[in-house]
């Protein structure tokens, strides 16, 4: 009876235990199991220096989604960045995508600033306004080496 009761207690703490494993596998793994709760626009910029995919996307400081994918677009030589946002955010046609630094040398994230217009952005539309990263080796070899 006794030993029952510990093979009981060991089974239900080993069954405990794979079960929160698969929850942090889950959960770190970013994996969504039950649909998908965002949806995706494109923006265009003429340099994406610093940006990698899985870099934050915020609206106002709050995080609001992520870089999905950065790839080139070969006939217009631009950046296209796919970026994957929260579903119940609505965003106007004059919304104004920009790459920022978290800090002097911090990492890149894209800041979107919100329109005015009364027109969304449709889920796979894409934010026309945008603005560059700065390239900040750029701006000091300039002004360093400008001559006057």
């Amino acid at each position: 009876m006794k030993r029952l009761n510990i093979e009981m207690a060991v089974g239900v703490f080993l069954v405990a235990g794979f079960a929160c494993f698969a929850y942090l596998s889950v959960k770190l793994g970013d994996v969504n199991l039950f649909g998908d709760r965002t949806y995706q626009v494109t923006a265009r910029f003429h340099s994406v220096s610093g940006l990698k995919e899985g870099d934050v996307v915020e609206m106002a400081g709050v995080q609001i989604g992520t870089v999905k994918q950065i790839a080139l677009d070969p006939e217009e030589y631009e950046a296209v960045v796919r970026l994957e946002l929260q579903h119940g955010l609505i965003l106007q046609e004059d919304s104004i995508a920009s790459i920022r630094t978290a800090g002097i040398i911090g990492s890149k994230y894209v800041d979107v600033t919100p329109g005015g217009l009364e027109e969304n952005i449709e889920p796979g539309g894409e934010i026309f306004e945008t603005e560059s990263a700065i390239n900040l080796e750029k701006l000091v070899s300039k002004y360093i080496f400008e001559k006057k």
